[in-house]
């Protein structure tokens, strides 16, 4: 029996892994909880799995749901960074599934680690931020951290079996997300009702905006090479409609190998609770005689500034990942809210990093300050642009 915490159990990684777990009541049990502002589902989720614990981020709200809980629940409420912390670090919580949205998740899950918790990591800005401390301490405890992400399950699997030296290098598969097709011209003119709109996977806002940018591709090449300690040379990035293949990797004697299967985060998220085996899913078989042609292309550097722009903040390093990903957060933001154009996200974020005079982040504090540091940047951006009328 593994006792399960999941910090984000709300979203869509969430809300998926609890179907696992709930599948599978002989193997799993759920210890916390933790979301963000979805009171109601959170509720019910309290209601069918009984956890010892559960966090919200904003502290009336956990007023409010302590109320409704009353006396007879046994479940714990907290709130705030703290209040995830102390969900992320119970005692008899075995694993700690890492999905909390964007930079909210790296306290907790780095909390997770030195508590000792295995992590099953969905939160790819955790390692973009701060992925030297987070491998390092994860070493240095002998904390497993087991990928989630369609693309790292695909690549551990693909590894498995296969000395390592023997690697030549990883590629990354991208679907293109809405816009692969759409002349960049265009680009200028889309909202954000179109770009939430993914061909493939149903997925949270801020990641789906990020698949429409291809930033999401280039938070992955990071991450890619924090968990399997590869160079930024060593990961490429194909577009591949399908999202049937979810990742390759090439050997030195030019053989590829590649994990396929139905665009389904349900295959992902049970291979990293139940590692190294594969267990039974609700996923339907993927039938290959029914597939298609299977394409893969390069993608367009102009079309997608986003993924240069993150593969260049890899090279630079330092503080200047953390700084790409606040920047890029809090960019996408303002377009959900319709205060920019989708072709401004990248232009924000450039001059973010352009501005920027990185520094060492030997320490949690050090990449907090980085983040704290880009998020005002680009509102001081955004002030200057709306005063000049742009």
């Amino acid at each position: 029996m593994k006792t399960i915490t999941i910090l984000g159990s709300t979203g869509s990684i969430g809300t998926n892994a609890l179907k696992v777990i709930q599948a599978h009541p002989e193997s799993y049990r759920v210890s916390g909880l933790a979301a963000g502002r979805n009171i109601e589902l959170l509720m019910s989720q309290i209601r069918l799995f009984e956890p010892t614990a559960v966090a919200l981020r904003d502290g009336e709200q956990a007023e409010a749901l302590e109320r409704r809980l009353g006396n007879s629940w046994k479940t714990h409420v907290y709130s705030g960074v703290e209040g995830f912390i102390r969900v992320a670090t119970l005692e008899e919580t075995d694993t700690v599934i890492s999905a909390m949205s964007g930079s909210a998740g790296l306290r907790p899950t780095y909390a997770a680690i030195l508590a000792g918790k295995e992590i099953a990591l969905a939160n790819k800005e955790t390692l973009v931020m701060a992925g030297h401390l987070i491998m390092e301490e994860a070493r240095k405890r002998g904390v497993p951290i087991i990928p989630v992400d369609s693309e790292h399950s695909a690549i551990l699997q693909c590894l498995r079996g296969h000395p390592r030296e023997d690697l030549e290098r990883v590629i990354l598969t991208a679907s293109g997300g809405p816009f692969r097709d759409l002349p960049f011209e265009e680009l200028k003119f889309v909202t954000p009702a179109q770009a939430l709109i993914h061909p493939n996977w149903h997925m949270g806002r801020k990641i789906t905006i990020d698949s429409a940018t291809l930033m999401n591709k280039g938070l992955e090449a990071i991450e890619a090479k924090w968990l399997f300690n590869l160079s930024m040379d060593q990961i490429h990035i194909l577009i591949h409609p399908q999202s049937i293949v979810h990742s390759l990797v090439e050997y030195k004697d030019g053989s590829l190998i590649a994990q396929l299967g139905v665009p389904d985060m349900l295959t992902p998220i049970s291979y990293a609770l139940s590692y190294p085996h594969h267990r039974e899913t609700f996923v339907p078989s993927l039938k290959l005689n029914e597939v298609g042609p299977l394409t893969f292309m390069l993608p367009e550097k102009k079309k997608f500034r986003c993924l240069d722009l993150a593969l260049e903040a890899a090279r630079v390093g330092e503080s200047m990942p953390t700084v790409l990903n606040a920047a890029n957060e809090e960019s996408v933001d303002l377009f959900l809210r319709g205060l920019i154009g989708f072709l401004d996200i990248p232009v924000l974020i450039e001059k973010t990093m352009e501005a920027h005079r990185t520094f060492g982040v030997e320490k949690i504090e050090k990449v907090l300050e980085a983040d704290s540091w880009a998020r005002e940047a680009v509102r001081q951006y955004r002030q200057a642009n709306k005063k000049r009328g742009e």
